[in-house]
């Protein structure tokens, strides 16, 4: 109630003979707030119209008008709570009908920007049980990622899972990366190196792997893959590249004098099939400025002045096989 309708009841009850001139009067406001006061317990049913004196209104004693008002407020509020649980199962039918419509399709999971996709990634590998398999295809590791992984990787290696990892050969030209790579091999997991890798990659069990939606892009997210044929196939890709990597931490083998580098092979291969320094230097985790050294070196080595030269060489000492086998 308002302050004028609650002043104009109380006054009623002490002066039940008064009307709107003396009320006024007693209370110190005006005759148009104590009738807008009267409306309002009107209203209420706090007031009534006399039996004895007609047109003036009595007031109803508080253990009567206030227990019948209390009644009242009591129903309205039911009627409320059953109208919000209505609601309720209205949303909940709703929310339901829109989970159904928009499942993702089977065996996908398209988790979007970076939150979503590490919030997943800390999930799955807090579940994981037995392994994980991993592509890191960079040639130095951000401060971000490496932060974001080391506890991530303690707490899994921590718990007897086999970690194994694929790094490129160029992380050794970074410190902190390597530093990574050795606190990995030293904490228990497997650290191998290539020249050049497949996309980033994780798969936790064998069961379930995560994808970048844009392997340029990791921030715009991922994509994990639950489907059955898909994990294997993706595990198989793993285990063809991991034979063929280097143990991180041991000396590569010294190419001999007719021979090339693994990294340089890996160059020459991504030269063969047309890919520009920028390309070949972002496969191989390094900078253009290094992948136009080697490719010079190729160059040199192989006693000739052009990519072409240099393809067609290759082909002629058994290094590459010729376009089309």
């Amino acid at each position: 109630m308002s302050d004028h309708a609650v002043a104009a009841y109380e006054a009623m009850l002490a002066n039940p003979q008064h009307g709107v001139a003396e009320i006024a009067d007693t209370l110190g406001i005006s005759e148009a707030q104590v009738r807008d006061g009267l409306d309002e317990l009107c209203s209420l049913s706090l007031v009534r119209q006399s039996w004895d004196e007609p047109g003036k209104l009595r007031a109803i004693p508080p253990r009567v008008g206030l227990t019948a008002l209390l009644s009242r407020q009591e129903s309205e509020l039911k009627a409320r709570q059953d109208q919000l649980n209505a609601s309720r199962h209205a949303l909940e039918h709703v929310i339901a009908e829109y989970t159904a419509f928009d499942e993702p399709q089977a065996g996908v999971e398209q988790l979007t920007g970076l939150d979503s996709a590490r919030c997943r990634i800390e999930t799955l590998a807090h579940e994981c049980e037995s392994e994980v398999l991993a592509f890191c295809p960079d040639g130095a590791l951000t401060v971000d990622n490496m932060k974001a992984s080391r506890a991530l990787d303690e707490a899994v290696l921590s718990r007897g899972v086999k970690m194994r990892t694929i790094y490129l050969d160029s992380i050794v030209n970074d410190t902190a990366s390597a530093s990574y790579a050795e606190w990995l091999v030293g904490t228990g997991a497997e650290v191998r190196t290539v020249p050049i890798s497949p996309p980033r990659m994780l798969i936790y069990d064998r069961r379930v792997a995560v994808v970048p939606i844009d392997p340029d892009n990791t921030a715009a997210g991922a994509v994990l893959l639950n489907g059955a044929g898909v994990v294997a196939a993706l595990c198989d890709l793993f285990s063809y590249v991991w034979e063929s990597a280097f143990p991180f931490g041991m000396a590569s083998p010294c190419a001999g004098p007719d021979e090339l580098t693994p990294q340089e092979m890996a160059v020459l291969r991504l030269l063969a099939e047309g890919h520009t320094d920028e390309t070949v230097a972002r496969k191989l985790g390094v900078s253009v400025r290094t992948s136009r050294r080697i490719t010079a070196n190729i160059a040199k080595r192989l006693g000739v002045r052009s990519r072409f030269q240099a393809g067609v060489e290759a082909v002629r000492r058994g290094w590459l096989r010729p376009t089309g086998e």
